[in-house]
C-alpha cells in the first residue's frame, strides 16, 4: 500500500520533471541550431560574441546559472525589474540557455564533419545556398549529431533534479519529502527507477531516429 502511495506521489512530481525536460529540449535544440549558424558566421564580431556566450554557459555550473537567473537577474540595473520570473520559468530559462550552448557545439561538430566538396557539388548543380543548407547539409548534420544529442537529452533528464534548489516540487523533491516523512530510504530506489525508465524511453526513441537517418 505504501509503495502505491509513493508511486502516485512521484508520478505527480514527474510531471514537473517532464514539463521542464520538454520545454528545454525543444527550445534549446532550435536555439542551438540558430546559435551554430551565428557561431560559424563569416562576421567575426558575431562569431566572437556567440563563442563567448558558449564559453560562459559551458564553463560555469548549471546550478550557478539557475541561481543567477532566479536570484540575480532581478537586481540588474535598469532592466532587472523586467526580469523577475516565477520559479519554473527561471529554471526553464537557465536550462534552455545552458543546453542551447551545448547543442550549438554539437551541431557545429556535425557541420564540420561534412566535406566541403558537397557545397561545391551543390553549387555546380545550380542549387541556391538555402537549398544546399536545408536539402543536403542539415540532414547529414543531424545524422552525425544524433548520438551526441541523445546523450545530452539523457543528461538533461537527470539534471532536472537541480530545479529543487529553487523550491520546485519535482520527482526528486517529492522523494526527499517521502523519505523525511517515513525515514524509509527505499523511496530513493523507486525514484531511481523512474529516472531509469525515462532515460530508457529516450534511448529507444533516439535509436529509432538513428535508424531513420542511417540511409
Amino acid at each position: 500500500m505504501e509503495l502505491k502511495q509513493w508511486i502516485s506521489q512521484m508520478s505527480i512530481g514527474s510531471l514537473l520533471t517532464l514539463k521542464l525536460f520538454f520545454a528545454t529540449i525543444f527550445i534549446s535544440l532550435i536555439l542551438g541550431l540558430a546559435t551554430t549558424f551565428l557561431y560559424t558566421s563569416k562576421n567575426k564580431y558575431i562569431s566572437k560574441i556567440t563563442g563567448f556566450y558558449i564559453l560562459i554557459m559551458r564553463g560555469t555550473p548549471l546550478l550557478l546559472q539557475i541561481f543567477f537567473v532566479f536570484f540575480g537577474l532581478p537586481y540588474l540595473p535598469f532592466i532587472g525589474k523586467y526580469l523577475v520570473f516565477d520559479r519554473f520559468t527561471a529554471g526553464a530559462v537557465a536550462f534552455i540557455l545552458n543546453y542551447t550552448a551545448y547543442y550549438a557545439e554539437i551541431f557545429r561538430g556535425g557541420l564540420l564533419s561534412i566535406d566541403n566538396g558537397q557545397y561545391e557539388a551543390a553549387k555546380v548543380l545550380g542549387m541556391t545556398a538555402l537549398q544546399t543548407k536545408f536539402k543536403i547539409i542539415l540532414p547529414q548534420m543531424f545524422r552525425v549529431s544524433l548520438p551526441a544529442i541523445s546523450n545530452e537529452a539523457i543528461i538533461l533528464v537527470k539534471d532536472t533534479a537541480l530545479i529543487t534548489t529553487i523550491g520546485l516540487t519535482d520527482l526528486l523533491q517529492v522523494t526527499k519529502t517521502i523519505v523525511n516523512r517515513t525515514t524509509n530510504i527505499s523511496a530513493f530506489v523507486v525514484a531511481a527507477l523512474f529516472y531509469l525508465v525515462m532515460s530508457y524511453i529516450l534511448t529507444i526513441f533516439f535509436k529509432f531516429l538513428e535508424k531513420r537517418f542511417a540511409y
